[in-house]
Formats: C-alpha cells, sequence, structure tokens
C-alpha cells in the first residue's frame, strides 16, 4: 500500500484455492482491496506459475511490494503449505516473483489483521453480549476451511498485536462415546489425530460414519461435499445430524481456545464458517462453547462473532503489510 497512488499485491494462499488481489490505500485511509483472481492451488506447481497467471489477467500492475497469506506455519527458513505442496523461501521469494520486497504470514494471522481493523458492519453477533468487540484484552480467531485455522490478538495502546499459532494441530479429545468413534475410526487412519482432522471440511465423513456404524445406518452420501450440502439444506437425516455434531464440536473447541487464550472475545471466520452461520445461531452452538464446568458463568460473559467481510486475508495481509 504505501502512498495512496503506488499499490501492492496481496494474496491469500490456501490448500484449496490462491486468490490474489491489487491493494492500495483509500483517501479515507483504509485498505482498498480490488476483485480478486481465485485460481485453484492444485493447478499450480508453485507459487511463482500462480504468480504468473494472476500477473497476466492484470496487465500493466506493477506492483511496490506483495504480502501473502498462507495456510502454514510462516517462519524465517523455507517453508511449505500445510495441505498443498508450495514451498516457500523468503530470501528468494522477491527475486522470484520481482517485487521489491515480499511480506509472509499465516493466513488465521492475516484474519486476525482484519478482525481487528473490521467495524460492527463486517461482524454478525452469533452469541454471548451483544456490542462490538472490546477495546481491550484478548481476542481469538477461529475457523474451519479446508484445514482449521487458530490466531488471536491483543490490544496494546489501541494497536493489535497479532499471534499466529498452530492450535489445530493439539490433540483431538473426545467428550461423549461419538467422538470416541471419531476418534478410533480416524487413529486407524492417521495414528496421531489432531482437532483439525476433525474440524475441518473433510472432518464431516468421519463424523457421519461414527453416526451410521452408531444407529446402524447406510449413508447416501459419502463424500464431504455432498455431505455439507445435503446437511446443511436439511435434505438428509444422517447428513444434517453430521453437521449439528460438527458445530456442537466447533463450539466446544472454540470455547477451549478461548480459555487457553485467555479471550474476551471469540470470532469465527472463514468461507465454512459464513456458510454455516444459521446453524452458528442455534443455541448448541453456545451450549457447547460454555459447557466449561466451572467456569460457565465465565463463558457466558464472552461474546463470539462472525466475521461478514468477504475477503478477509486479502485485507489482513494488505493490513499486516502496512503494519510491518
Amino acid at each position: 500500500m504505501n502512498p495512496p497512488a503506488r499499490e501492492i499485491a496481496v494474496a491469500d494462499i490456501g490448500g484449496t484455492n490462491a486468490r490474489f488481489a491489487r491493494a492500495r490505500r483509500g483517501a479515507d485511509g483504509r485498505a482498498v482491496l480490488s476483485e480478486p483472481v481465485v485460481l485453484a492451488t492444485g493447478d499450480y506447481p508453485d507459487l511463482p506459475s500462480a504468480w504468473r497467471a494472476f500477473r497476466e489477467r492484470e496487465p500493466g500492475f506493477a506492483p511496490a511490494g506483495a504480502a501473502f497469506a498462507l495456510a502454514g506455519p510462516v517462519g524465517e527458513g523455507p517453508f511449505k503449505l500445510t495441505n498443498a505442496d508450495w514451498r516457500f523461501d523468503p530470501d528468494t521469494l522477491p527475486d522470484e516473483l520481482g517485487v521489491e520486497h515480499v511480506t509472509l504470514l499465516n493466513d488465521f494471522a492475516a484474519i486476525a489483521h482484519a478482525v481487528a481493523g473490521l467495524g460492527p458492519d463486517h461482524l454478525a453477533h452469533l452469541a454471548g453480549p451483544q456490542g462490538v468487540l472490546p477495546e481491550s484484552g484478548t481476542v481469538t480467531v477461529i475457523g474451519p476451511g479446508t484445514g482449521l485455522g487458530i490466531a488471536h490478538f491483543r490490544w496494546h495502546e489501541g494497536r493489535a498485536l497479532v499471534q499466529a499459532t498452530e492450535g489445530s494441530h493439539i490433540d483431538f479429545a473426545p467428550v461423549s462415546p461419538l467422538d470416541d468413534a471419531i476418534l478410533a475410526a480416524l487413529r486407524r487412519r492417521f495414528g496421531r489425530v489432531s482437532v483439525e482432522r476433525v474440524l475441518s471440511g473433510e472432518g464431516i465423513v468421519p463424523i457421519q460414519s461414527a453416526l451410521a456404524e452408531r444407529d446402524g445406518l447406510k449413508p447416501a452420501h459419502r463424500e464431504s461435499l455432498a455431505i455439507w450440502k445435503a446437511g446443511m439444506a436439511g435434505e438428509d437425516p444422517l447428513a444434517q445430524r453430521a453437521v449439528a455434531h460438527f458445530i456442537a464440536t466447533l463450539g466446544r473447541i472454540a470455547g477451549d481456545y478461548a480459555l487457553a487464550h485467555g479471550a474476551g472475545a471469540v470470532v469465527i471466520a472463514g468461507g465454512l464458517g459464513q456458510r454455516l452461520e444459521r446453524h452458528l445461531c442455534e443455541p448448541a452452538f453456545h451450549e457447547a462453547f460454555i459447557d466449561k464446568g466451572r467456569y460457565a458463568a465465565m463463558m457466558k460473559a464472552i461474546p463470539l462473532a462472525l466475521v461478514k467481510h468477504p475477503q478477509p486475508g486479502l485485507l489482513g495481509a494488505a493490513l499486516a503489510h502496512d503494519a510491518r
């Protein structure tokens, strides 16, 4: 961003899609994004090839720099996406892309930057006390998609200090016989089972399988997308119950992270989160969130909100670049 006349390129790169856009600072000081170019991550072997495809769609665009939100841990040395085989070397990337400088950050760190900068028009209240996000303390940001993203930020002298995490890779802890069955099935396949194995788009499959086995039912749908579609539309009772258990598990795990982070608010983000808005507003989600025994009263005081901005990853990448 920098001066108004100079644009940067921003990208939100996940295991399924890589979204690119132009970003600049508007007259009011806010980040302004172009219409994103959405590329399938699997169609390109690496970032430079996807970058070239993006630049071909934006003739004449000469970015002053770039900021990329990446679905995976971001460190000083070479690293890769968690759910795709794209690899990144921060030292060589500017030359590979032909830009002066590149800002790299975790995708949910980018979303946390965006959440800190969003107004109430882009945050929908889900449960708990009404009102905008607190102006002090810590905010947890969590969202399922291809994987599960988790970050948090705390306010310090009016500025959001963002902390990326890989909290989605902690061990999944069952709390019911159904969870035991889900864990057992995933353990047979993967050995160690992280929270992300359950709270991600593909997690709906083992949830439905465990329900079907417990109740002696034959699933009408076996692919994750079909289960999600049928369950969210209420077209198939088994898929519908799988979605309901996913929602309750998301509420429970979001509550766990609120406790771990000492959060004063929790924000649900991600494309899947937006599609689940109707379900997140139902009592079961909040009941699972506050079900923390002696800490239930404290949990009731934590507001939960949903990100409604269409491209929080791109917005957050732009804001992180501006704050570097």
